[in-house]
């Protein structure tokens, strides 16, 4: 959450906007009800301990003997309230894609998995077979949606500033300007970080993350809320097996200790390696939403 991990959004809220806008976004309110300055915290040190140090200076309080409980209340209530509203929104987006027959794919990783790479082979190859469209969420910059644009795939940039993670009403704004039609897939990539995307629903059916062999193997258990909430799991960058010191098993041994019933496909973007099994995965799951 935004208070809670620290990120936050530009004030005038997240910028919003197609290729063609460039230059000239419009800024779209964005507001969790929190200002961002405390990061959550306010230095309460909510350590389970009072600062009195097994010894008895009772004037070694620092001014605020209460405040560690009302300050753990505060955070609880404010996380409560973000994931509450977001999750409203998230099933309205759900609403949404199941009224025009949609599927929407929310794909996630770290930064430098490959996870464009995937995205735009997968566009290069498929956009003959279906409607495509592109949400992509980044801190900054325009680069991925000009990616994506020059595949010939409608796209959205969504521009987070400050945040580290894309939130349901983002999505929303983003399909006011894209206009998908009916019987569509719609693309997610969301802001490389495998921290805060994992509590957030964006409405998606599905969640695929990435992982790449040149990450380390043990990703799995050092960030288990992310593998747990995901249906699939892509290795990429499977053609620098021999290079890199990564084990496909370890690595997928490590999610299945989270998540018994995640999916494993080995894919490489740069030579295409394991990526008609990938389309066949896309297809099956359109087949099962039509």
């Amino acid at each position: 959450m935004c208070g809670v991990c620290g990120c936050g959004s530009d004030a005038q809220g997240p910028k919003v906007a197609l290729p063609s806008e460039k230059g000239h976004h419009h800024h779209h309110e964005h507001t969790h009800g929190h200002d961002h300055h405390h990061h959550g915290h306010d230095h309460h040190h909510a350590h389970g301990h009072d600062h009195h140090h097994g010894h008895d200076h009772h004037h070694h309080h620092h001014g605020h003997d209460h405040s560690h409980d009302h300050g753990r209340q505060a955070v609880v209530e404010l996380e409560q309230n973000i994931l509450h509203r977001n999750q409203l929104l998230a099933e309205r987006n759900r609403g949404y894609f199941a009224a025009k027959n949609m599927l929407a794919i929310n794909l996630v990783s770290s930064p430098g998995s490959g996870k464009t790479s995937v995205l735009e082979r997968t566009l290069r190859d498929m956009k003959d077979r279906t409607d495509f469209y592109v949400i992509e969420g980044d801190q900054q910059t325009f680069n991925d949606a000009d990616r994506i644009d020059a595949v010939g795939v409608p796209v959205a940039q969504v521009n987070t500033g400050q945040g580290c993670h894309l939130e349901s009403d983002m999505v929303q704004q983003a399909l006011q300007k894209l206009k998908p039609r009916d019987g569509s897939l719609l693309f997610i990539e969301n802001v490389g970080n495998l921290v805060c995307p994992a509590m957030f629903d964006l409405g998606e059916n599905y969640r695929v993350v990435i992982i790449s062999t040149t990450e380390g193997d043990d990703k799995p258990i050092k960030y288990p809320d992310m593998f747990h909430s995901a249906q699939l799991c892509l290795i990429n960058k499977i053609d620098l097996l021999p290079y890199v010191n990564f084990e496909v098993e370890k690595a997928m041994d490590y999610a299945r200790r989270v998540n018994p019933n995640i999916e494993f496909l080995e894919v490489s973007a740069t030579n295409g390696d394991g990526m008609d099994a990938w389309y066949a995965w896309l297809e099956a799951r359109q087949t099962e939403n039509s």
